[in-house]
Formats: C-alpha cells, sequence, structure tokens
C-alpha cells in the first residue's frame, strides 16, 4: 500500500463522518431518500467529485452521478448508496461512493491517465427507509422500477412522484433509460461494509463477494378478537399475541436448523395495545433469505403453511402481505477472479463470502457484469451509530480498486 492509498483512504473516511451532519432528524442520523438532509448531501458529495474532475449531475430519481473520462467509453460504474435507515452510522454504502472518488482521485495524485471512463454512482433509495422498494435509485438506473412506482408513498403519505418534484426533479422523466447500449458500463464495482463478523472472526481486512443472497419479505396480520385482561377466561380467548409468538419461534427454529437459512421477525405490532386488553390483531414481518433460490423458496412456503396452521389451530384468521422478493444474485465469476488477483496484489490473502445483506450490485447486475469488496465490520455492528472502519482497511480497499481498474481495463472482451 502507497502512501496515496493510506492519504486518500483516511479522507474518504473522514468525508463519511463529514457527511453524518446532514440529517433529517437532528442527534442521530437518518438521510431519507430525496429528503432535505439528501440535497444538502448531494451538494457536499457533488463538490468532492468536481474536485476530482468528475462532471456531476443528478438524474430523476435523485442518484448523484460523476463522470470522468472519454465521454464515448463505455464506463466502469463504482458505487453505492447515500441514503441511510434511522440511526444509522456513518459507512453504510456511503464508503463505497468516497472510494469510488478516491479512486479518480489516486489516478489524478500520480499524474496517470484513467485506463477506463469510470462513473460514480451515488444513489437513493437503497434502504427502503422511505419508499416500500429497496434499490428504488438502481433499478430507476436499470429500468427495472414497476409501472406504478411514481404512486408509491412514504409514511407521511407522499408519493414518490410529488417527492421527486419537491426535490427538483422530473417525475416524467423516471422511466427514462440511464445508458443506452453502446455506452452502458462496462462492470460495475461495489466497495461496501461487510455489516457482519465474518472478516473480522478471520483476522481479514477484506473480502470478495461472492454473490448476495435471495430475500423474500412478508407482513402477517394475526386477526383474533379483543377482550378485557380480567375478565375472559384463557380457554375462551382468541389471542393473537400467542400467535405471532409462535410464528416467531418457529422462524428463529427453522432457520438455526436449515444451513445457509436467515429468518428474521423485526416488526411487531399489536392493538388495541394496552396492558390489560388482549390482542385481537397482531402484524408480524417476516424476512426470509437464502443464497439459493429453491431453499428460499422452500422455506418461505413452510414458514406462511406454518403461519396459516398457526391462526387455524387458535381460532384466528391470517392475512398475508407479500412486501417485495429478490432472487439470489451471483457476483459476476471473471469480475471476481479479477478482483481477487487484484486484492492479492494489494497484499491481502483473497477469500469469499456470501453478502447475507442486498446491495445496490443486486439490481445492477440486471444491467451489466458486477462485483463487490466487503471490508472489515469492527464488531459486526451496522445499521447502528457505532458502526465503524479502520482506516487502514480502507487504504487497502483502495489499493485493491485501483489495481483493479487496471486489471478490468487490460482484461480481454
Amino acid at each position: 500500500m502507497d502512501s496515496h492509498s493510506r492519504t486518500l483512504g483516511h479522507a474518504a473516511v473522514e468525508r463519511c463522518r463529514v457527511l453524518t451532519g446532514c440529517t433529517d432528524e437532528e442527534g442521530m442520523v437518518r438521510r431519507a431518500c430525496l429528503g432535505p438532509a439528501m440535497k444538502r448531501a448531494h451538494m457536499l458529495v457533488a463538490g468532492w467529485m468536481e474536485a476530482a474532475g468528475l462532471d456531476v449531475r443528478v438524474d430523476p430519481v435523485g442518484n448523484l452521478i460523476g463522470r470522468v473520462g472519454d465521454p464515448k467509453g463505455r464506463p466502469l460504474a463504482i458505487g453505492s448508496h447515500l441514503d441511510t435507515v434511522r440511526d444509522a452510522g456513518p459507512f453504510d454504502g456511503i464508503l463505497g461512493v468516497m472510494l469510488g472518488i478516491a479512486v479518480v482521485e489516486h489516478f489524478r495524485s500520480r499524474g496517470q491517465a484513467l485506463p477506463v471512463p469510470i462513473e460514480v454512482l451515488g444513489f437513493t433509495g437503497e434502504e427502503a427507509a422511505r419508499f416500500p422498494l429497496p434499490y428504488l435509485g438502481s433499478l430507476a438506473m436499470v429500468g427495472g422500477l414497476p409501472e406504478d412506482a411514481l404512486r408509491l408513498c412514504d409514511p407521511q403519505g407522499t408519493t414518490l412522484e410529488q417527492a421527486i418534484a419537491d426535490f427538483g426533479g422530473d417525475p416524467g422523466r423516471l422511466f427514462e433509460p440511464a445508458w443506452s447500449e453502446a455506452n452502458r458500463p462496462l462492470a460495475y464495482l461495489e466497495l461496501h461494509i461487510e455489516q457482519g463478523p465474518l472478516l473480522e472472526s478471520r483476522g481479514l481486512p477484506l473480502g470478495v463477494v461472492s454473490g448476495l443472497v435471495g430475500q423474500r419479505w412478508f407482513r402477517l396480520s394475526f386477526e383474533g378478537r379483543a377482550g378485557h385482561a380480567g375478565t375472559t377466561p384463557m380457554e375462551l380467548r382468541r389471542d393473537a399475541a400467542p400467535a405471532a409468538a409462535e410464528l416467531v419461534l418457529v422462524a428463529e427454529s427453522m432457520a438455526r436448523s436449515t444451513p445457509g437459512l436467515l429468518a428474521t421477525t423485526g416488526e411487531l405490532r399489536s392493538s388495541p395495545g394496552a396492558i390489560n386488553v388482549i390482542a385481537g390483531r397482531v402484524t408480524v414481518s417476516l424476512d426470509v433469505r437464502h443464497g439459493d433460490g429453491a431453499a428460499l423458496q422452500s422455506a418461505a412456503d413452510a414458514l406462511l403453511a406454518e403461519a396459516r396452521s398457526i391462526a387455524a389451530r387458535r381460532g384466528l384468521d391470517v392475512r398475508v402481505e407479500a412486501l417485495a422478493e429478490s432472487a439470489p444474485s451471483p457476483c459476476d465469476p471473471g469480475l471476481r477472479a479479477l478482483l481477487a488477483e487484484a486484492v492479492e496484489a494489494a497484499g491481502v490473502t483473497p477469500t469469499e463470502l456470501v453478502s447475507g445483506a442486498g446491495h445496490d450490485a443486486r439490481a445492477m447486475a440486471r444491467l451489466t457484469p458486477s462485483c463487490m469488496l466487503f471490508l472489515r465490520s469492527p464488531g459486526g455492528l451496522s445499521h447502528h451509530p457505532e458502526e465503524d472502519v479502520d482506516a487502514d482497511d480502507v487504504a487497502l480497499a483502495l489499493d485493491a480498486a485501483v489495481r483493479f481498474v487496471d486489471k478490468l481495463a487490460h482484461a480481454p472482451r
């Protein structure tokens, strides 16, 4: 790792920390898709892009795009997202955008011409924290939005169409293609914190991602009957709360006993929601993930069947709402090999791991060969204000990314 990588890598970390000041909620980091804090973040990031020599624009859905190099050439796209969950840390997504800028700065600081054009992409709406569609910004860029996307509503009832207009965009251009066939990216690289403990447990700063798990999201509502907690005998109750609790435990048990399966019930909402009232309705979310599509389908089907069985056994109704579905997305084998070579040349033993989280690389893979490089997450923390990185790991990631750009430029196409 040379001094350029160390200096620019450490600067990328500092920029991530500066962006924590762009928040929609005092006292924590919350930067929503197409919100006021995103507008402020765009001003800062666009300034860093322009200083690095990139031409900057914002597309209709609020993605920030910087480009440098031959305007007629097919670029390498490097990016991640700039939006956050509520009460976020500084690095999830954001670090990948800062490292994209740093790659351009690295070549310029050494007086070298870029071996390929580069587009740095700062996506919005990856988190589905405002509108109920993950990868909103990257799906828009690859032409993957549903036809009714403009009618999506945030929790306050604002439509995506209105949010785009409020942000200064043109919702009528939402479905315009971002690239023609002639100038679409030749590849996509995403650098991202791991958001888990595997690299740290192996003593490794970097890992090459082999692929992203598939995901199925559901919302289940168990419907019983509310009643007085003191006057309704246990045998006469139609209590929705134990049914939801039973499903939570079944999901945990199935995931623990099935290799590669992840099942999470992260939201539970009880109604009427009083200490002395039997729950007449309990809504529970279900997030099911697996790297194999058939195993994912089987697990999701089994859990939904179990929910219906629980409801029938307890004299309840259950309503199932499918929220989102993503198939497993393997990273491009050729790019994985180049990235592993670049990691090894940077002085790190290359290792592969599966991403249990979703990323914009999933959407970009619809358009162009895609790959990801993970950085070690201290303590395995993410989506948490104490989320962190080691600045020297970031410098190593930058070193590997620069080497990857060179290798990609000289690879046969």
